[in-house]
């Protein structure tokens, strides 16, 4: 048989046993390097491996990415997970599938292609072993070497004989999450573990000037503090002491003023000033050789953007024997088993991540730098545990934050309508400072303590492999004569790292906000002019069943409502996604309804995509509404949700979202295709509404007011 391209992550660790085990009672154990953060990953892997496997789901166990115990699959980001770990497992399947369908024919006595795989039984007619009919993967087991390469030879199933992947399947975790069987991370409860609570100043580069413990120590007397420069931290043998003990020595520090943060009122005027490492991202035809003629010049403004994730960060960590062991909701095991090994000049091997599942994030947020924190405190206390919780207000502050961006664009209009120049600059920090990637450590204690480790600049990986800020900032559409560049700041006050969808949510947001000016500019209907300019089919599909979802052909005028839309290939190589969105602007600017179409490729469950997109598009919402970190020269002033507001319940609004079926097309990921067309839907009905243009997000009504003057 030819040999199947093996998928990259198997080709970067081909052993069949790093990836599966079978056991003699015929469980099935599965080894993924990706973690579950919320988007239903591990269903969607029990769906591809029983398909492959013929057996029951219920037969198929999976285990938490542990560093040494997993394959090293990086980061889970980038709506990568199925394309990369699901391809790896489906193929690693098949190979195992075969070896044991080898060791069934031996058993039974006859060719291969007479025997049949139902339930995880091996069985054929006519089989010469009448004692034994039919055989079990448990039962062939002992007989079966998984310690061998992958060698690509056995294909997995084509799209038509998989039962199960495409079909909708229930969370394998929710039944468990309401019964309180499947604790997050919050909820783990160690023999003699003590809780830890860290203290940092109001700025992110503030330096620790001094401190009085006796205070706290009258009402404690059993807390421990521990100081490393301006690394200040508790432990104590309750979670109620070290939050009130922490509380109490707060009131006795004093912090420098550190880096004077950017003027938020001229956070535009900041982004195109400061010092900037410039790069041409894309140039096609001569449109960057001259002037552009009768040019429509505009500028879209995204704020810095926290996290905000509900449950915040935990970690536990435990010395043992000069190791550490941690137990982390990381994104990537290893990643920050390299971090942690630098920061204590151990080997590697010497630490060991387990992922314990929390309650989703949306990115680079306070996972990998509590680990740290609960590994410096523990070490003070070497064979028990040490809990660390961050408060609400280091959630809001002390995470990295999304970069804000400044877009730039410009276009000329033939005399036909049709575009036929186009300039993009973007202005932002870099997206990417997440562990395990640089020679020095990303994480925030890291930079605190008495030897400190330098604090890193932000980065852009190539656009090759995603990009940062510029991320799907070159346009899908037809357009001869284009220039894009962007515009790295180098200066940076405020920490920032991948926050969902990176740099999309903002060149998405101004792109397709443009498009609209353009079409509007032109006397053209917006629906119209795209797909004018797009000759991509599938891109063409998606916002036509958009359309049609909407009503977008027969829509009427209603007073103080719209209606906009907006598409985007997600990186340009991921899934396709058309967002309709009607809004109400007669008080409280209000997303009322989203129609979504999405060409995600191959789907392995439809109710899975279909909530990763529909909570992608509700988190645009609250962006595009709501969300703006905001701080004064000295300090981030967003450490609550009343500082830092963000979509309720009441502000959700009605979903409807539909998948285009693709089963026989790769798997294009579904977690981050949604964000920028959301936000730029959400301003295109904004102007449908109200017949004024906002190009600063959020949408706030006093954005709103000041954009009619």
């Amino acid at each position: 048989m030819a040999e199947t391209a093996l998928p990259a992550d198997l080709v970067a660790e081909p052993r069949l046993n790093r990836w599966i085990s079978v056991a003699e009672d015929g469980r099935i154990t599965l080894y993924p390097g990706k973690v579950e953060i919320g988007q239903g990953l591990l269903t969607a892997l029990t769906q591809i491996a029983a398909d492959e496997l013929d057996v029951p789901p219920d037969h198929i166990l999976l285990q938490p990415a542990t560093t040494g115990a997993s394959p090293d699959e990086g980061v889970t980001s980038g709506s990568l997970s199925i394309s990369h770990c699901g391809l790896a497992i489906r193929q690693v399947a098949a190979e195992v599938r075969a070896l044991f369908l080898a060791e069934a024919a031996r058993n039974l006595d006859c060719d291969q292609a007479l025997i049949t795989v139902a339930a995880g039984r091996f069985s054929a007619e006519g089989s010469l072993s009448q004692n034994n009919p039919s055989f079990g993967y448990g039962e062939l087991a002992i007989a079966v070497n998984l310690d061998r390469d992958a060698d690509g030879l056995a294909r997995p199933k084509s799209a038509g004989a998989r039962a199960l992947a495409g079909q909708p399947f229930p969370r394998l975790d929710i039944a468990e999450r309401v019964m309180g069987q499947r604790p997050y991370i919050h909820d783990l409860a160690l023999p003699e573990m003590l809780h830890g609570r860290v203290l940092r100043g109001p700025n992110p580069c503030a330096v620790l000037l001094e401190y009085d413990e006796a205070p706290m120590r009258l009402r404690w007397p059993a807390v421990r503090v521990i100081r490393n420069g301006s690394f200040i931290g508790v432990i104590a043998a309750s979670e109620h002491d070290a939050n009130c003990a922490a509380e109490m020595l707060a009131k006795t520090t004093a912090w420098s003023d550190g880096l004077p943060l950017p003027d938020i009122g001229s956070l535009a005027v900041w982004l195109r000033g400061e010092p900037a490492e410039t790069e041409i991202v894309d140039r096609c035809g001569d449109g960057a050789d001259h002037p552009l003629t009768g040019r429509l010049t505009r500028t879209y403004l995204k704020p810095f953007l926290a996290h905000a994730s509900i449950a915040p960060s935990c970690a536990i960590a435990a010395w043992h024997d000069g190791g550490i062991f941690v137990q982390s909701h990381t994104q990537g095991v290893y990643n920050l088993r390299a971090d942690l090994a630098l920061v204590f000049g151990l080997d590697p091997e010497r630490v060991v991540v387990t992922h314990r599942e929390s309650a989703g994030c949306y990115g680079h947020n306070g996972a990998d730098d509590v680990a740290l924190d609960a590994a410096l405190l523990a070490q003070h206390v070497p064979g028990q545990p040490v809990r660390v919780q961050w408060s609400r207000k280091d959630e809001l502050t002390a995470s990295p934050l999304g970069a804000a961006m400044l877009v730039q664009l410009s276009a000329d209009l033939g005399p036909d309508g049709t575009i036929t120049g186009w300039q993009h600059d973007v202005w932002s920090n870099g997206h990417v400072a997440r562990p395990g990637r640089a020679a020095t450590p990303t994480l925030l204690a890291g930079y605190t303590l008495a030897k400190p480790f330098p604090r890193l600049q932000s980065t852009d990986p190539p656009l090759a492999s995603g990009g940062g800020s510029q991320r799907n900032a070159v346009p899908l559409y037809a357009i001869p004569n284009r220039s894009i560049r962007k515009h790295r700041i180098l200066t940076a006050p405020l920490r920032t790292s991948s926050m969902r969808s990176l740099g999309a949510i903002g060149n998405v947001f101004a792109i397709e906000s443009f498009m609209d000016e353009l079409a509007a500019h032109s006397g053209q209907d917006a629906l119209a002019f795209r797909l004018r300019h797009l000759a991509d089919e599938r891109a063409r599909a998606v916002l036509e069943r958009v359309a049609g979802l909407c009503g977008w052909a027969t829509r009427t005028s209603r007073e103080g409502v719209g209606l906009g839309l907006a598409f985007a290939r997600y990186k340009n190589t991921g899934g396709y996604c058309a967002v309709a969105a009607e809004v109400n602007v007669t008080d409280e600017p209000r997303a009322t309804r989203l129609w979504i179409a999405a060409d995600l490729g191959e789907v392995i469950n439809p109710d899975g995509a279909i909530n990763q997109i529909e909570g992608g598009a509700i988190q645009s919402v609250s962006w595009a509404m709501k969300e703006e970190v905001r701080f004064s020269r000295h300090a981030l002033e967003c450490g609550s949700w009343d500082s830092y507001p963000i979509l309720r319940f009441s502000d959700v609004p009605e979903v409807a979202v539909a998948l285009m079926k693709r089963p026989d097309e790769p798997p294009l990921g579904a977690g981050e295709v949604a964000q920028g067309p959301t936000a730029a839907a959400l301003a295109n009905a904004i102007f449908a509404a109200l017949g004024i243009r906002v190009r600063q997000m959020p949408f706030t009504r006093e954005r709103l007011l000041a954009a009619m003057e």
